[in-house]
Formats: C-alpha cells, structure tokens, sequence
C-alpha cells in the first residue's frame, strides 16, 4: 500500500500531504493514523522543524472515516466495548497527536473536508481554504457521533452555536461560509493555496524555534486554564525563553540594527 502521508521539508517548514485521492484521502482502514503519530514524534525530536502545512493530494481534503469499512462494525461479535477500543486506540490517536505537535501547524484545505476530515482542519492551528473547499460535520449523516473528538474541537473554532448547527444537520458549509464563522481565516484561489500555507508557515518559521514551541503551549494552555495558572505557566516560559541563544541573538541583532540570525545562533 502507498504511504498516506508524503512529507517534504523545505528549511523550517514540513510540508504534509495526505495522499490517497482514491480513497479521498479517508483517515480510517489504512496506516494514517500510524502516520500521524509518527510525524507528531519527528516534530518532536526534530528542533529544525518550526510550522507544518497540512494538506490532500487530489480533489478532496480528506473525507473522513472510510464509510465502507464501517460495514465491519455490523458483525456481531465486535461489541460497543471493542468498538470504544478500538476508537481510543485508533482515530483519537491521529487526534492527539496532531491537536498537540509542538509546532504551528496549518491546514491548507484544498476540497472537500468532511466528518473526521473536517475535524482534521480543527485539530491545525491556523487554516487556510481553496475557494473550492467545503466543510461538513456529517457524523450525523451515517448516524454516528464525532468518536474523534470533534464535539470538543469544532465548538471551540467556531462556537458552540455555530458546531451544534452544524453537527445537528450535517450540512455542508462553502469556503465562504467557512470564512464567515471563522472555521478559516482566509479563503484563496485554489491555484495558489499551498503557495499562500507555505509563505505564511515560512513567515512563521523565520522567527526563534523553542519559542515558537513555548508560545504554542502557553495558547494552548490559556485554553483550559484560568489566568492565574496561565500567568504562572507564562513565567516559567518566559523564564526558559531568556535563556534560548535564540534569545540572545534577536536582542543583539536590534541592538545592533541588523538582521537575526537564528540558525547560526543555535
């Protein structure tokens, strides 16, 4: 079988294409979710990498759970018990592992993002839609839940109000609309969306790598916690970030009235 993902690196940036267009790059019966993991724990060890963008080869963003290998859930001898199992070991790793990659990571959406796909854009930090794309929390539409946590992402993007519309019908939302609801900061021609993530992660890139790291966290954080803890977390970044040669370079560098030099720094 192919490789789900082809992962090119250009300086800073990882560019991630899923590709499986004959499946509509579908998240589930094939190695995606291994895949995943596995690029969450090349970030990891990885300091070069400073932001990732996320994208589907062919037509489609990604169209989610494969539908037709659900038709297994029927059998009998697999129980809801095995079924929670095998969720919590399977979809809501890819979950995980790309809600927390240590990098900003952006999703250039170029089609069709649809159920777990749509949940896929929400799990990426910033996204970036081809006029074409269109988004849709569909679980309903088979007449399942979002297993992959989407009831916890999608609300938090757009809104309570906004994900239980969406989750309620089902219904497919256009690139514009995406936009509107904040779903997508931008929506661009579809000729120039990966050119559009890519010189925005490079723009992101340029800047120092442990503090893109910290400053993620800290967002992230801020999320869940209230600001006393955020305050306390935010000094014992801060307390870290003084110490980076990166630190070190940026203040020299305006001192100085040039240029940082951030590779040379590290």
């Amino acid at each position: 079988m192919t490789d789900f993902l082809q992962i090119q690196q250009d300086g800073g940036v990882l560019t991630v294409t899923m590709n499986q267009p004959a499946t509509r790059n579908a998240l589930t019966g094939n190695s995606a979710v291994a895949e995943f993991v596995a690029l969450a724990e090349r970030v990891a060890r990885d300091a070069s990498v400073r932001a990732v963008v996320l994208t589907g080869a062919g037509p489609v963003f990604s169209s989610g759970g494969n539908v037709k290998d659900m038709q297994r859930f029927f059998d009998d001898a697999l129980t809801p018990a095995m079924i929670r199992d095998e969720y919590r070991h399977g979809i809501q790793r890819l979950t995980k592992a790309i809600y927390n990659l240590e990098v900003p990571a952006i999703a250039a959406v170029n089609g069709a993002a649809i159920g777990a796909g749509c949940d896929l854009t929400c799990m990426c930090d910033i996204r970036i839609a081809s006029e074409t794309a269109t988004f849709a929390e569909s679980f309903i539409k088979v007449g399942i839940v979002p297993g992959d946590g989407g009831a916890w992402l999608l609300p938090r993007v757009v809104g309570l109000s906004k994900a239980l519309e969406m989750s309620f019908t089902g219904d497919a939302l256009t690139a514009v609309e995406a936009l509107q609801c904040g779903l997508v900061s931008k929506v661009v021609p579809a000729d120039v969306l990966l050119a559009t993530a890519q010189q925005l992660a490079t723009r992101i890139a340029a800047n120092p790598g442990p503090t893109l790291r910290l400053t993620k966290r800290l967002l992230r954080e801020g999320q869940q916690n209230n600001l006393d803890n955020v305050l306390e977390l935010s000094a014992s970044a801060q307390a870290l970030a003084h110490k980076t040669a990166e630190h070190r370079e940026a203040v020299t560098a305006f001192i100085e009235k040039r240029a940082p030099d951030f590779h040379q720094s590290r």
